[in-house]
């Protein structure tokens, strides 16, 4: 026998051996491959407890834990305008176990510059989690009966009066911006640290008007302690079905529609992004989830994966030219 003969049958039985090694690796890859999810799931909100995406998170994810039989932990990871909590999920791995929900990250796209992270291309959008409508308020004092009345109010003393916001970047903010801008109006913004110390402020007459979340406004509204006289977003709120839109009163391009969503890590693979985004649909539809967030004012706003990545690139767009068109400072 020859060397080389002894040498071929040696690189075969090789060859075999390292095929069959491949082989067992792969079947015990396979066996030990779990559907997601298997394990904890953590859902980052960047903002502090007791805020519009936390508490939204909560009644949602609660329902889909019990669905797919895993724990699902709310995280509070806040600071700079949510770009802290953001950057977290956008550099985490891709796995499907880190998620984020939040409504303000087209704000934080908007209105700060340098992140470490890019909204539209670091992460994905999984599902919308609902939309809450902001309602125009003033004082009864004040003897406005409509937004056309405030408009002239404002107009006829340019830079004088003044509203109040839950704090710059916020969606009560956004939403009278995108008021002021349309209607071109000058007034002079006043934020503070949370929706009820504007009220309170807007109540007291210190402030003209405010945007507020519909279900934090309403009780002094039926209390006729406030004057609703529009909501921003493009539908009329269920809590407030006898209230116009600002572009019903008038206003075109006034629209403001503030939504929370749940994002992931932009390489998660699809089958789980897909997997995440029907258990939520489905949560979405449990009568305990739906009275929940009906009493906060939070309706539902389906949207099929793509349509939902088309608005979310498109609402990001329209940040960012609000941010400039109204003259927000960059935050730093």
């Amino acid at each position: 026998m020859s060397f080389g003969t002894v040498s071929a049958r040696m690189l075969s039985r090789s060859l075999v051996a390292a095929a069959g090694l491949s082989i067992i690796l792969a079947a015990g890859h396979a066996a030990h491959a779990e559907p997601w999810p298997a394990n904890t799931i953590k859902i980052i909100v960047p903002f502090g407890a007791g805020s519009g995406a936390d508490v939204i998170a909560r009644v949602v994810f609660n329902q889909v834990s019990e669905q797919v039989n895993q724990p699902i932990i709310i995280t509070n990871r806040g600071g700079a305008g949510g770009t802290i909590g953001n950057n977290v999920v956008a550099q985490a791995p891709e796995d499907g176990y880190t998620a984020l929900a939040t409504g303000a990250l087209a704000a934080a796209s908007a209105l700060y510059e340098g992140l470490p992270y890019s909204a539209g291309k670091d992460l994905v959008p999984v599902a919308v989690l609902g939309t809450q409508p902001m309602v125009l308020v003033v004082s009864p004092k004040r003897g406005f009966k409509s937004v056309s009345d405030l408009v002239a109010a404002v107009k006829a003393k340019p830079g004088e009066m003044t509203f109040a916001s839950a704090g710059i970047g916020s969606a009560t903010h956004l939403a009278a911006e995108r008021f002021r801008v349309s209607a071109k109006l000058e007034a002079t913004h006043v934020p503070f640290r949370g929706a009820a110390e504007g009220l309170t402020d807007v109540l007291a007459g210190r402030s003209d008007f405010m945007f507020a979340p519909t279900a934090s406004a309403l009780p002094l509204i039926q209390d006729k302690q406030l004057q609703a006289l529009a909501v921003s977003s493009s539908r009329r709120a269920a809590l407030m079905p006898d209230v116009p839109t600002t572009a019903e009163a008038g206003l075109a391009g006034s629209t403001y529609d503030w939504w929370a969503g749940l994002f992931m890590p932009a390489k998660t693979p699809h089958d789980i992004v897909s997997k995440m985004h029907d258990e939520i649909g489905i949560a979405l539809k449990a009568p305990k989830v739906q009275e929940n967030l009906g009493k906060m004012g939070v309706e539902p706003m389906p949207m099929a994966l793509p349509q939902l990545a088309t608005y979310f690139a498109a609402d990001i767009d329209a940040t960012i030219k609000l941010a400039h068109d109204a003259k927000i400072p960059i935050q730093k």
